[in-house]
Parts: structure tokens; sequence; C-alpha cells
């Protein structure tokens, strides 16, 4: 049915009726799905004296019309009846349909990404490849495995900060995810599962004398301070050495102690500390995979302690 042939069934006379068969020939509409939108309640008709539906020709061609356009956009009936209804309008529909869309290509992305990383996997370790990935096929379960995994070990941070610190070492995925980055979200989730994981990320932030510790809050508002300054001096791949740098990352551990600044006092932040864990190794590098280029917090942790160990 064209535009003009549209416009001249509105100027048709109100009153107009038409039967079923009548209603499919103009719209384009099969018979069978015009009776299914009655039955669910999607067009209204009125039955003849001799028990067939009739339809209101104006009004009926139009809602059908407007139906069959946003179904084959991929709109849903319940979706399409507040428009008709009037308690929706066009644009919030087919706004919300495409932000559907958008989720469901976001999902398939990662699961094109998540077969690549199989299938780009050495034969031999392809069953520990798919073993590994099978675990992380929902993208939402991850970032809820690594809050959980964090937040008590940050547990005196502001949430805003918290949900600052989150974003920083767990950005979203690119909108076309390499599966090496999938690969890295997978270990993410392996290692915030172990609860010896978490055990050693908890000393490795506060140090081995952690229970000693009379602000942590001031500790973990300090610290960013010195992250920052350290970060250039990472990305430039500048030797860790003693420095002011240093020195304002150790100064924050002995205040939030009530402690003083002394070759023991660094020699006891390095004492029983856990930051050759292999597997906090692996958790830093995985996040290395993800962030890309900028240096993670924990390259920037490790250039730090290793400054330290100079001192010490």
């Amino acid at each position: 049915m064209t535009e003009d042939t549209h416009a001249q069934v509105r100027e048709r006379p109100r009153g107009e009726t038409v039967s079923i068969g009548e209603l499919s020939r103009r719209t384009g509409v099969p018979v069978r799905t015009i009776r299914f939108y009655c039955d669910s309640g999607v067009l209204r008709y009125q039955r003849s004296s001799a028990g067939h539906r009739i339809f209101d020709s104006p009004a009926a061609i139009d809602r059908l019309l407007l139906v069959r356009r946003l179904r084959a956009l991929g709109l849903s009936l319940t979706a399409i009846v507040p428009v008709l209804e009037g308690s929706a309008s066009l644009g919030d529909a087919v706004a919300a349909e495409r932000a559907a869309l958008d989720t469901e290509l976001d999902t398939l992305r990662w699961r094109r990404a998540a077969l690549l990383a199989v299938e780009s996997a050495p034969v031999a370790q392809r069953p520990q490849r798919l073993e590994l990935l099978a675990a992380v096929h929902d993208r939402g379960a991850v970032l809820d495995t690594v809050v959980d995994f964090w937040r008590p070990i940050l547990a005196p941070l502001p949430r805003e900060q918290f949900d600052g610190f989150i974003e920083m070492t767990l950005p979203p995925l690119p909108s076309e995810p390499d599966p090496r980055q999938v690969v890295a979200y997978a270990e993410l989730t392996t290692l915030a599962t172990d609860t010896q994981v978490q055990t050693a990320m908890a000393q490795q932030i506060w140090r081995s004398d952690h229970a000693g510790i009379r602000d942590r809050h001031h500790l973990l508002t300090a610290l960013p301070a010195a992250y920052e300054v350290v970060a250039p001096l990472v990305t430039a791949n500048e030797t860790p050495r003693p420095g002011a740098e240093l020195d304002q990352f150790v100064h924050a551990h002995a205040t939030a102690r009530r402690e003083r600044d002394t070759p023991q006092f660094r020699r006891r932040l390095l004492d029983g500390a856990t930051d050759d864990d292999p597997r906090l190794r692996r958790y830093w590098r995985s996040t290395a995979e993800i962030t890309g280029p900028e240096p993670t917090l924990g390259a920037i942790y490790y250039w730090l302690i290793d400054a330290l160990r100079v001192t010490a």
C-alpha cells in the first residue's frame, strides 16, 4: 500500500467499515495475523449481524499499518501496544528498542571475542581456554565479581572513590573487544573468586603490618596522590629509585600508623609482603591487558616497592 493510497484512505468519511478480508487486502497483513491481533487486543472490531468481524476503516487501517511497520523493525507487541494506546510515544518505543539492541550487540561481540580466543589458542591449550572462558559468559557477572573482591579490601573508601577505583582498574570493554581482553577478564574473574588471592592483595595494599594501621581512610585517600606522581615515571620506563615520589608513598603509610618515616619503618613495610606472589602479578598483568597503554595501579605499585627495596 502506497502513501498516496494511505492518504486516500484517510480522506474517506468516518463510519465506513470493512471486512477482515478487505482490511487484509488494503494493508497487506495476512488474515490469520489480523485475527491474532484481534484476539490479543491490538485491534478493535465489531461483529456483523452474521457474526463476522468488521472494522472501522480509517482507524483500523492506520492502526494495523503502524503495527506492521513497528513489527518490521523488531518491536514486540508488548512495546507496540502502549504506543497504540497513547501511553508511550513512538520515539520512546523506538529508543527503548534501540537500547535493547545495543545490549544484545554487546553480548554478541563478547561471545564472538570469546570464540576467537578459543579458536586462536594452541590446540593443546584449547580445552583449558574453553573452561576459563565458559565461566565468564556473562560480562555483567565479571564486574560484580571484581567489585565483591575489592570491596572488603578497600572498605573505608567512600562510595564515590571506590567506584572511581573500579572504573580505573576495570574499564568497560570497547565496542569491538579483543580476544586477549576477554581472556584477561576471565583471568581476573578466576583470581577474584580465590579468597587466598584476596587476602594476599589486601596484604599488598595495606603492607604486612596492616593490623597496626590506625587511619585506613587517610591511607586510602593519600595513596592515590603518590600513585599519580609515579605514573609518568612508569610510562617513561624510569628505573625505580629513591626520591620525593617514594617519600610521599612511605609518608602516607607512616602517617596512617602514627609513626615516623625511618629506615626501620621502611624495612618493616617490606617484611612479609606478598609483592612476589605470582597470582598477584597475574592479576595486574590481566588488568594491563584491559586498560591498555596507561600504567596500571599494579605497575605503579611495583615501581614503588622496587624503589623501597633500594632504600631498605
